[in-house]
């Protein structure tokens, strides 16, 4: 009987690890991989890839990812830097993200763009995923989670993905095989870039609302920021970012304003600074001026480096060797990458890169 017992555990044993690998593999292959087409997807997860020494440290939406150059403020100011960005980020979604950065490092600042304050409610799975997926498990992901979904969405389908994504099975391409178990960078510490250029041709007139107050789910989140920050000693700056629309309504300006005075915050608004910082909306633009190509990301960056050195006292670690070594294989991935899209969009003037 003893002897039976055994081989019952150890075949039950086996059986559990077969259908534990099986159900691992198809969650591998079943979930999107985010490394053609919508990129953005796979920018949260590279992170934890870094070799944590970064003194400011970007938490919000597109607004960020795709405005600022962390390459830029390395290069010009030698200021260590990552957006932990994804599309749609709402604001608690930065704040578990700031929580999470700090299970791994204690950066000098933490940056937040103000644009996500307008959201007071969950949006759409599909960049709750974008956002949650990339996390690791933690409490922080664990709260993300709860505060994010929306009403069709279950949490037990963010701690098994093969239940949400089982159905991807017609949807499968090459790259599913191609990234299996490994995955090309897609980002430049969170920098989203792009060389291509489509001027603003025109600005949607602004639509009165019934309403311009701003949350109070927001504002409890933005408070939580600002205590999780003086805890641990770490500066919160927020900034709006240089993007022409959506639209960004003075009556939003004066509350943030409002919010930055009342609590000795430095809120920056890079849509006003625009003519000082050198915009041209007809070069530093790919998309009308919903967001910056590279030409705007360096001009707002070195702007934005400027105040962060000046006025926040970020440190300069040009010249030392232990950064000069991490930073140097970044920047010929940049400068690679510049090349790559400057073929791909047919792009032959030097100029634009600079």
């Amino acid at each position: 009987m003893k002897a039976k017992t055994i081989k019952t555990i150890l075949r039950l044993t086996a059986s559990i690890i077969v259908v534990a690998f099986v159900l691992s593999f198809l969650t591998l292959l079943l979930k999107p991989k985010f490394m053609t087409g919508i990129t953005e997807g796979a920018m949260i997860a590279e992170f934890y890839k870094e070799e944590m020494c970064h003194d400011v440290v970007f938490v919000g939406d597109c607004e960020l990812y795709e405005n600022i150059s962390p390459i830029t403020l390395w290069e010009n100011y030698g200021i260590s830097s990552y957006i932990r960005g994804s599309a749609q980020q709402l604001i608690w979604q930065s704040y578990y993200l700031m929580e999470d950065t700090l299970r791994y490092e204690t950066p000098q600042v933490f940056v937040f763009n103000v644009l996500s304050m307008k959201y007071a409610e969950p949006q759409k799975e599909t960049y709750n995923r974008m956002t949650i997926d990339g996390m690791r498990w933690s409490m922080s992901k664990v709260n993300s989670i709860k505060a994010s979904m929306t009403e069709d969405e279950h949490f037990i389908d963010y701690v098994f993905p093969i239940l949400r994504f089982h159905s991807r099975w017609s949807e499968l391409t090459n790259e599913d095989l191609e990234y299996l178990f490994t995955k090309d960078k897609v980002a430049h510490n969170g920098y989203y870039m792009r060389v291509d250029t489509l001027p603003v041709t025109s600005i949607p007139e602004a639509r009165p609302l019934a309403d311009y107050a701003l949350s109070t789910n927001c504002w409890d989140y933005l408070n939580k920021m600002l205590s999780l920050c003086r805890k641990n000693n770490i500066e919160l700056v927020l900034v709006k970012a240089p993007s022409l629309f959506p639209i960004w309504y003075d009556e939003w300006e004066q509350q943030i304003e409002a919010y930055a005075s009342k609590n000795n915050l430095k809120y920056y608004n890079l849509l006003e600074d625009s003519d000082i910082i050198g915009i041209n909306w007809s070069t530093d633009t790919y998309d009308g001026g919903l967001h910056l190509n590279l030409s705007g990301a360096t001009k707002n960056s070195i702007y934005l480096g400027k105040l962060l050195q000046e006025e926040c006292g970020v440190s300069d670690h040009r010249g030392d060797p232990y950064y000069e070594s991490i930073w140097s294989s970044k920047i010929d991935f940049y400068y690679a990458s510049i090349e790559e899209q400057k073929i791909k969009y047919g792009i032959t003037d030097s100029k634009d890169d600079e």
